[in-house]
């Protein structure tokens, strides 16, 4: 799991510190400021079921072309996960990455341009800020 913290200024470096490390015993542990938890919300809270959708779809897909759904889906999500792995420990921007895998030509990149051509990156900006909304409306900010 991915745990947001906020502290204000009253809070020392060392209690930051007790409470990162409880936390880091169950996930991630990431500072955001105060005005910024409603967006670590969506990412961390509500876009792992975007994440499981895009796996699924993928995983459809390829029963579609023949394979076994387990087998699908298992090598969906090591996809996923080795990509996050990538854009953690590379440094890289994700777009410097997706130019990498797509040889000019190839198939990959023939993949990205029907991703892009269906609207692919502007749901995901769709979706994260419904959520985003709906969790301003309820925490009475708009």
């Amino acid at each position: 799991s991915t745990n947001g913290m906020c502290a204000n200024a009253y809070v020392t470096e060392e209690q930051k510190a007790v409470v990162k490390g409880m936390f880091e015993t169950i996930g991630t542990v990431i500072e955001v400021d105060e005005n910024h938890f409603g967006i670590f919300t969506v990412l961390a809270g509500s876009a792992p079921a975007f994440h499981y959708l895009y796996m699924d779809a993928l995983a459809r897909a390829a029963v579609k072309a023949g394979m076994p759904k387990k087998q699908a889906l298992e090598i969906a999500a090591a996809a996923v996960e080795g990509s996050a792995k990538m854009v953690l420990e590379s440094g890289e921007h994700p777009m410097a990455l997706v130019d990498q895998v797509c040889s000019p030509g190839g198939t990959t990149i023939e993949g990205i341009a029907a991703l892009q051509a269906n609207g692919f990156e502007a749901t995901g900006t769709e979706a994260f800020d419904a959520v985003l909304e709906k969790d301003n409306k309820i925490a009475g900010k708009k």
